[in-house]
């Protein structure tokens, strides 16, 4: 996959991520792109644990979609222990 499409993909995904996930997340681009790549690696992690083929396609943005989901609770744990 070229260095382009994995930025689009990272994009796509944690827009994604966001607008799915409840409460808001006071993040800018770079972040949600940034957010949407290391969530389709994780996502790409958990497919492959489970036995599944997420290399492309739609089954590849579910994936990186829900990585990029957990990834967005781990950010918010963290970001609430360090306002209190």
């Amino acid at each position: 996959m070229s260095f382009i499409w994995m930025i689009i993909v990272g994009l796509v995904a944690g827009l994604l991520a966001r607008a799915i996930k409840p409460g808001s997340d006071p993040m800018g681009w770079i972040m949600t792109i940034v957010l949407g790549i290391v969530g389709a690696m994780l996502g790409g992690f958990i497919a492959s644990l489970i036995g599944i083929n997420a290399d492309g396609g739609f089954t590849g943005l579910l994936f990186s979609v829900i990585g990029a989901i957990i990834l967005l609770f781990l950010y918010e744990m963290i970001v609430n222990k360090r306002r209190v």
